[in-house]
């Protein structure tokens, strides 16, 4: 009983993107803790710590947004779709077509959005890079260690209080305070985050049911039929290809690969080579049968066997 309904489970998950985001969280948690323990090092100087600590919290994160979209094929799609309506002949695009292409890029959006907002909290909620940053705009005025101090020195130490150098007595209190502090501004701010991250995910969920032109049980139909016509097209193209370039190879050759009876081959002449050595692209201009291998024009002509010689093998 357990096993149907655990497969179950999973297969839910699987279709609404919980499991997959899950593990995309805990793979961006894992990697971060592994990126600070080994490259994160504070320089703790005057002028370069905001940089450095800003650097590790947006870098990383512009980065995971980028990979998001770029991994996702529907992105690609999208893309492809567009770019096909801006080049003659145009195509007149539908407002139904347009808000389903919309509905799709915020999905995209979603969960493009999982690493690089998870980097960020678990930054934040870490606290290390943040106090990096902010170590060069703490106000010490009111500590009275600093009270005879010039005010290029102060920045020196200041600066400093992130790497734990040895330091005066009266000023490891100071210290400790500066680092609590920014423990707590960091880890505030990752509540923040997740807060409005919430609340986002929730209001945009609901302006996209709202918005969407589809009913819920539309919309289901909708996704499962996206999912198996990609699924039975890349079938049909695979099959479709192998079938179409064994044909091609026969013409060439006078055989197929895997025949255990070849008793005719084909030798092709110098000219066969040149025509099948230069690529062909797919449905280009006004070509609409177009090519769709590296084997030529050549190999499409019914007349191919008469233009160079032929070995007959027998036993």
């Amino acid at each position: 009983m357990m096993g149907p309904t655990l497969n179950n489970m999973v297969s839910s998950l699987q279709r609404s993107g919980t499991l997959i985001n899950s593990l995309i969280a805990a793979l961006t948690v894992c990697g971060q803790q592994l990126f600070s323990s080994f490259t994160f090092r504070c320089p703790c100087q005057v002028g370069k710590n905001f940089c450095y600590g800003s650097a590790f919290l947006v870098i990383p994160t512009l980065i995971l947004l980028v990979a998001g979209y770029a991994l996702r094929s529907q992105m690609w799609r999208i893309s492809s779709d567009c770019c096909c309506n801006c080049v003659p002949p145009y195509r007149r695009v539908s407002p139904l077509e347009r808000k389903l292409a919309c509905l799709r890029f915020f999905s995209i959006t979603g969960r493009a959005l999982v690493a690089p907002l998870t980097w960020l909290v678990v930054t934040l909620m870490t606290g290390t890079y943040y106090q990096c940053a902010a170590s060069e705009f703490v106000s010490v005025d009111h500590y009275s260690a600093f009270d005879n101090i010039s005010a290029n020195k102060r920045e020196e130490i200041v600066a400093g209080f992130p790497c734990c150098k040895s330091a005066p007595s009266d000023m490891i209190l100071v210290r400790d305070e500066v680092a609590l502090q920014h423990r707590y501004q960091s880890q505030m701010l990752g509540w923040i985050l997740i807060t409005l991250a919430a609340i986002a995910t929730l209001v945009s969920r609901c302006v996209v049911r709202c918005c969407s032109p589809l009913t819920p049980l539309q919309h289901c139909y909708w996704t499962n039929h996206l999912r198996n016509e990609r699924e039975l097209f890349e079938q049909a193209a695979e099959q479709h290809s192998r079938h179409l370039i064994m044909q091609r190879i026969k013409k060439i050759f006078g055989f197929i690969p895997g025949s255990e009876d070849v008793k005719h081959i084909r030798i092709p002449s110098c000219q066969d080579w040149k025509d099948i050595s230069a690529p062909s692209l797919l449905c280009m201009g006004d070509d609409l049968k177009g090519h769709y291998s590296f084997l030529g024009e050549q190999v499409d002509e019914v007349n191919e066997e008469s233009k160079s010689e032929g070995i007959e093998l027998k036993p």
